[in-house]
């Protein structure tokens, strides 16, 4: 069951943009590991030998990693002020 949201939703609301970065983090994270997992079991099933997978993977990880870190630490969740026109 998706998550439900008690008001409007609003990218200048703090807590909706934090959901909404936490949902697009948890989406990398599937599309991440359903590639990655394809192409490993393809590997392994064929039994290829693809130099570039592991550093296909390991750099993944590392761009998960680094939105992990932007979610988590460097994200700033504040009020937005109204802009002025």
């Amino acid at each position: 069951m998706p998550p439900r949201w008690p008001r409007k939703p609003d990218r200048k609301d703090p807590e909706y943009r934090k959901l909404d970065d936490r949902m697009n983090f948890a989406m990398h994270v599937a599309i991440a590991a359903t590639i990655n997992s394809g192409l490993w079991f393809f590997h392994n099933l064929k039994n290829t030998s693809w130099e570039w997978l592991p550093w296909f993977t390991v750099s993944w990880l590392v761009i998960l990693l680094v939105h992990l870190i932007y979610i988590a630490a460097i994200a700033n969740y504040t009020e937005t002020p109204p802009k002025s026109t």
